[in-house]
């Protein structure tokens, strides 16, 4: 899962509204979005661990589509993104991100349901281990996953920035 070394990581800050994190990608597609108001070492210690070598860049014009994206969710315009990622993971990581995926805009599943959702009901906490690793939030929406008592869980971007996504879904699950 090492990435080759002359690979460049482009990143940009997204600054919109209450709005604040860091997000990178490759020329494969998204491979990181950051966790409301941290700092740019969240971003660069997880490229040094999963890029290793790779050049960190700061390039605004090619992160342009995806900031748009992300905006347009924000606004409640847009419930998907139709831009590529690049992710690196395990199997199991891929099976539970995928299934992630499968979670309505507006909706929630418990880790329970994700568990039983990819055929191993007993994974739980792997299940939590893997949707915890997910490096491009949002986008593979980890922030509609709760717990099986309807409350909120553990969220990489922090149970704030958690409930905000939920409730920006809420209010603009019937726009069209």
């Amino acid at each position: 899962m090492k990435a080759n070394a002359n690979q460049t990581i482009y990143w940009t800050q997204l600054l919109y509204e209450d709005w604040n994190f860091y997000m990178a990608a490759t020329i494969k597609g998204l491979c990181f979005v950051g966790s409301q108001n941290k700092s740019f070492v969240e971003l660069s210690d997880w490229v040094e661990k999963r890029f290793t070598g790779c050049p960190l860049v700061q390039d605004d014009e090619i992160m342009r589509p995806y900031v748009s994206e992300f905006i347009e969710f924000f606004q409640g315009v847009r419930n998907t993104f139709t831009f590529l990622s690049d992710l690196k993971g395990t199997g199991f990581q891929m099976e539970v991100w995928n299934a992630l995926c499968q979670i309505p805009y507006g909706e929630t599943w418990s880790y329970s349901d994700i568990a039983d959702y990819i055929k191993r009901p007993s994974a739980v906490r792997a299940v939590g281990a893997a949707i915890g690793a997910n490096p491009v939030m949002i986008t593979i929406p980890c922030h509609r996953v709760i717990g099986k008592n309807g409350k909120l869980t553990g969220f990489r971007g922090g149970l704030d920035m958690k409930a905000q996504l939920l409730k920006l879904e809420q209010e603009n699950k019937y726009v069209s």
